[in-house]
């Protein structure tokens, strides 16, 4: 770890791309979230985060280093937080500044899920709220989506799209309103970026029950051509917030009447106008824009920019696709008793096992289920992320979920019936030791004697997908 990240830094100041060599980057990250996991290793845990805080240090790189919700970073280390709401959030020390390193403004999107989304008036009202209360950096996550492409994803189950409803969607497209409700609030809090600079901490003002303003007023040095410095000048900027969700509010605020509605925050950067409130949406449209790369507009008609605008790219209208035979056997198959891990059968070669084998019913079962009036059913004690069951090359039933019971009815006839279980892990957890995808029982119930088949002999087949036929 010490060789890498001494690389990337190294590759960073040679590149000149340091704050204090002109470039753009302001601080380095080293670790991501360990706070979460620490304390699973004890001292070990409290040791490494020491050791990785003074390794990353002493490499020298001239930019302060943060760790993401670590509450125990050392003094040296700025401690941010990451989340919807950072209001709230103060590192562990008042001499650090106060950095909200991950606003979600999406989530991931999980297999056979609907689509996450987080309204912007929610966003641009956390956001405002953070510097409201003394925020001095906020970092979007993410700001513009992204792909995973094959079978890599950003988490356990999760689709290879990383799109995260951010305001730039995984194509470089608008995400509107969220992408122009953002930009009027980042214009309007940059009103007040005199004002928030030049105090150390907000003026409290209670405004009713559920609403409240935060006052910066401080003086500033004017200045005029060529950075001539002409003295001080008052300056004043104000949010003013109303929390409650469901209520709008009539308050008063240094002689003015403001109307806010739920969940709202007022922008006020000359402490009297509103620039801004969150809640109220002036971008309006829904309809994804892309930026095109048009040649000089002198020498292109309106009718021809149209048809550029207009035009959309080949789609191709034919697909192939590939039927595989339930069961299929292949040269990676072979037979073993009892449930094995999936992982360490597959060795990351493939996101799909099969499990099979095959189960005897007689006629005292068959007898047993017309006079109880039942049907039999496969009850599997715990699995994660998707199973697909067939019975006798039937898809008979699926579920998804982290170490989730199933119980799953199924159909069978006298004689022999192929049971065949499929499981699917995309994406792994970083925090996990393995990734099991079915433990404890197998049992085949409501027949004349309930049949555990976790000790049964399995047909264990890898299912390695080469290509994907478009």
């Amino acid at each position: 770890m010490q060789r890498f990240v001494k690389k990337i830094v190294d590759l960073m100041r040679d590149e000149m791309l340091l704050s204090w060599q002109g470039g753009p980057i302001i601080m380095f990250q080293i670790e991501n979230e360990y706070g979460n996991i620490e304390s699973s290793y004890g001292q070990k845990g409290k040791d490494y985060v020491k050791w990785a805080a003074e390794m990353a240090v002493g490499l020298g790189a001239g930019v302060p280093w943060v760790m993401c919700k670590q509450v125990d970073a050392p003094e040296y280390i700025i401690d941010a937080c990451n989340g919807y709401y950072c209001d709230g959030f103060r590192p562990n020390s008042n001499k650090k500044p106060v950095l909200w390193t991950e606003n979600w403004d999406g989530w991931y999107t999980s297999w056979g899920a609907t689509l996450p989304h987080r309204p912007v008036e929610d966003i641009a009202f956390a956001v405002a709220r953070f510097f409201q209360r003394g925020g001095s950096f906020q970092n979007y996550y993410m700001y513009f989506g992204g792909t995973n492409f094959g079978r890599t994803a950003g988490g356990p189950n999760y689709i290879t799209s990383y799109d995260y409803d951010a305001p730039l969607d995984e194509y470089g497209l608008l995400r509107q309103p969220k992408w122009g409700h953002l930009k009027d609030l980042h214009a309007a809090i940059k009103l007040c970026e005199a004002s928030l600079v030049a105090v150390d901490s907000p003026q409290y003002v209670k405004l009713g029950p559920m609403q409240e303003a935060h006052l910066y007023r401080g003086n500033v040095q004017s200045r005029g051509p060529i950075s001539k410095l002409y003295g001080n000048e008052s300056r004043c900027s104000a949010f003013l917030a109303n929390i409650d969700e469901h209520k709008a509010a009539t308050v008063k605020f240094l002689g003015q009447v403001y109307t806010l509605p739920p969940w709202s925050v007022s922008i006020l950067p000359d402490c009297k106008n509103t620039a801004y409130n969150t809640a109220k949406v002036g971008a309006q449209t829904s309809i994804k824009t892309a930026e095109l790369d048009f040649p000089t507009f002198a020498i292109v008609s309106a009718p021809q920019q149209l048809i550029i605008r207009n035009k959309v790219s080949s789609i191709s209208k034919s697909w192939m696709t590939y039927k595989e035979p339930i069961g299929k056997w292949g040269k990676d198959n072979f037979t073993v008793q009892g449930i094995l891990e999936h992982l360490n059968v597959t060795k990351d070669r493939s996101d799909y096992l099969w499990y099979i084998t095959r189960v005897h019913i007689s006629d005292d079962d068959i007898a047993f289920w017309e006079n109880n009036n039942v049907s039999p059913s496969i009850t599997i004690d715990s699995m994660r992320d998707l199973v697909r069951i067939f019975i006798n090359g039937q898809l008979t039933g699926s579920a998804k979920g982290h170490w989730t019971k199933v119980v799953q009815p199924v159909q069978l006839v006298q004689g022999y019936n192929d049971v065949v279980l499929v499981s699917q892990t995309v994406g792994l957890q970083v925090i996990c030791s393995n990734a099991v995808v079915i433990r404890g029982n197998l049992i085949l119930f409501k027949t004349l004697f309930p049949k555990n088949l976790i000790n049964s002999n399995f047909t264990i087949g890898i299912i390695v997908i080469k290509k994907l036929w478009v």
